[in-house]
């Protein structure tokens, strides 16, 4: 086991999960129309840094409960702060816009493209607009993508994560976007996505969060936090996840319940401690970093942290 990933398993208590598998309620309309979350072009996002494409790795390798946990973790984090701090920028790009008496021909594209993406039906550049899209365009906190990736996918062992990157069981409903699950329902047409990587599942994941009517309770939650100058916990957002599953309120419980024992509100904090008071190019240092593991919590107290500082 590296000394990263050593490190990090300090935090995580002795527990074993075998929840997972829970049944993801499907979208309506239909959640890949770019389930990606593809970036829309913009000249302040850096390009993607090579290992944003790297495929799953082999979990099912690690015996011990507590390393495979710690492996989960490490591999994941790192791209949950790529795609919270792309988003970041493009939220700054937005507050930028939102200032200007006159936009320009490429500006208007963008702020419709994002309305577009995020689904929602304003005025172009109508004060509406602006306040919807900045409830919408806004970061998910590490402690929910983590527990619910490891709910999801077995801790990424999953026939979907590993055959197809996808860690939350996100469906799509075009022929051969996916991967058919075993027994579904006659006459359902629904398969579960495939991703190109793990961190275009995440990416696809947040958007789904973000603009579904489903998710409005968890995005309520978010802004609350946001008028009082903080970013929403994982436990706190929770409360929002109602609809993703059959299951309910039980749901809601088992996420919480893995984000306490497996101390995962660390990782809310590292995130905020990295990007508080961050500035646009900071913002863009961290999301083109050359190198995953300088995205890591206490990344800077190693001497071979890289392009973080």
């Amino acid at each position: 086991m590296s000394v990263g990933i050593r490190a990090i398993s300090l935090v995580f208590p002795l527990v074993v999960f075998a929840f997972w598998g829970s049944i993801h309620t499907p979208d309506p309309d239909g959640l890949f129309g770019d389930g990606s979350g593809s970036d829309l072009v913009l000249s302040s996002l850096p390009p993607l840094p090579a290992w944003a494409g790297d495929e799953l790795p082999d979990f099912s390798s690690y015996r011990d409960t507590t390393e495979r946990k710690a492996a989960f973790f490490s591999f994941l984090y790192p791209r949950i702060v790529l795609a919270n701090s792309r988003i970041l920028i493009e939220r700054d790009y937005l507050d930028a816009l939102a200032q200007k008496d006159e936009l320009s021909k490429s500006e208007r594209s963008w702020l419709t493209g994002q309305a577009k993406r995020l689904r929602v039906e304003e005025a172009p550049t109508s004060p509406e607009l602006f306040k919807q899209l900045r409830q919408r365009l806004d970061v998910i906190s590490p402690s929910l993508i983590l527990a619910q990736a490891a709910n999801e996918s077995a801790w990424g062992t999953s026939r979907f994560a590993t055959k197809g990157n996808n860690l939350f069981g996100q469906w799509c409903f075009s022929k051969g976007c996916g991967l058919v699950p075993r027994g579904r329902v006659e006459g359902a047409t629904h398969e579960v996505a495939r991703f190109a990587s793990p961190y275009r599942s995440i990416r696809g994941y947040i958007q789904n969060l973000n603009r579904h009517p489903t998710y409005q309770a968890l995005r309520d939650v978010r802004q609350t936090a946001r008028d009082n100058g903080k970013l929403a916990s994982g436990i706190a957002l929770a409360a929002g996840l109602i609809g993703y599953s059959e299951r309910g309120e039980d749901y809601v419980k088992e996420i919480r319940s893995m984000i306490r024992y497996n101390n995962l509100a660390y990782f809310d904090k590292a995130f905020t401690a990295t990007v508080d008071g961050s500035n646009t190019k900071k913002l863009q240092t961290l999301a083109s970093a050359s190198k995953e593991r300088v995205l890591l919590p206490n990344a800077g107290d190693n001497d071979d942290s890289g392009d973080i500082h």
